[in-house]
């Protein structure tokens, strides 16, 4: 068994023509050579993600999903440029290599990167690597200690200070995610009309000092060493990136984190080992965050609930485009009941806060 993550056969209608890719990559790309193999990884719910493999090299292919795609989301220039740039003050991002606009060569735009060969971390951790609680626990913390480093990069010296604007953020976040929400609604899909509200009204002000917001960082977009598994050496999926409120972010990380300790409906939405022993409860996450990154954080209910809130835009908008027959991965089937239970979680966030 190989620890490694792993590209599959290309699920159907989401082919790309070797044929095609092969003669442009190698225009743009010194010293290809020999006939390339495409395979795809399975993973990831959003953006496409191919393996492009020649003989002696490997790549990564980015392209946004076929059908239908929520206004500004999917900008395969944008995620190129992040990629270049953040690395000069986080040294995580894989290097990209080329982005194409031409939307006619695979019927949009795409970008190729290297392959960070590594370990990526699923619903559970591999009993291969060995890690005890005490080993977990140091991983977890290294975990969150990148998300405090990402947190506190100089963004204007990375020539990114024009990729969001942290004024209004927290606000622009909840009215946007409601109005995407909105706009893929589904007959069966719930409203989420009282948590929408909530976050309205007990809205707090941006937090004072702003910072790169990831918004998809999770244990599943991180590479480990194989050498050393206790070592994070790259970061994937930058497609939301952005600049703003970085405890709005800890919100979005805390809401894929599933702990030991949580009911048998929100197991079965874990995505990450966030529940193996030795890994962080939410609030212990939340205190040891505010610890590393010299912040007080006495009430994170708020955040929370805004990430649960968000996910489910997420997963709606994903669930949208299976509902209208625009995509057949059959994953997407229960992307329904995972948006009710994220209203459920809310509201009881909701009814147990001090806010």
């Amino acid at each position: 068994m190989t620890l490694t993550d792993q590209s599959t056969q290309v699920r159907p209608g989401e082919e790309l023509d070797a044929a095609v890719i092969d003669p442009y990559l190698k225009a743009h790309i010194p010293g290809l050579a020999g006939t390339p193999n495409i395979s795809q990884f399975p993973g990831g719910a959003s953006n496409l993600t191919y393996l492009v493999a020649y003989p002696d090299r490997e790549f990564v292919l980015r392209r946004p999903p076929f059908g239908h795609k929520a206004k500004s989301a999917h900008d395969m220039g944008r995620e190129f440029r992040i990629l270049n740039q953040l690395n000069e003050g986080f040294p995580y991002c894989p290097k990209a290599y080329v982005h194409c606009t031409d939307e006619t060569l695979i019927g949009g735009e795409f970008y190729v990167m290297e392959r960070v060969n590594g370990i990526i971390l699923r619903s559970d951790i591999p009993a291969e690597l060995g890690l005890d609680a005490t080993r977990t626990e140091a991983l977890c913390k290294s975990f969150i200690d990148r998300l405090v480093e990402l947190h506190q990069v100089d963004y204007n010296a990375c020539g990114l200070a024009d990729l969001g604007k942290p004024e209004g953020y927290v606000q622009r976040q909840i009215e946007g995610w409601t109005s995407r929400y909105e706009k893929a609604l589904t007959p069966d899909a719930p409203r989420w009309e009282h948590v929408i509200g909530w976050l309205r009204d007990k809205m707090p002000a941006d937090h004072p000092r702003a910072g790169i917001v990831h918004n998809d960082y999770r244990f599943d977009n991180v590479i480990l060493d194989t050498d050393n598994p206790m070592r994070i050496i790259g970061v994937l999926d930058w497609e939301m990136a952005t600049i703003g409120d970085p405890l709005m972010d800890l919100g979005n990380s805390l809401a894929y984190w599933i702990e030991a300790s949580d009911p048998a409906p929100m197991q079965r939405m874990r995505r990450q080992p966030s529940n193996a022993p030795g890994m962080l409860t939410r609030r212990q996450f939340v205190d040891y965050y505010a610890e590393r990154a010299g912040i007080r954080l006495d009430n994170f209910d708020y955040y929370y609930c805004y990430g649960l809130f968000r996910l489910a835009g997420i997963v709606q908008q994903i669930y949208y485009r299976y509902y209208h027959g625009q995509t057949q991965d059959k994953r997407f089937t229960q992307f329904i009941e995972m948006n009710r239970l994220l209203e459920q979680t809310s509201l009881q966030v909701i009814a147990k806060s001090t806010l």
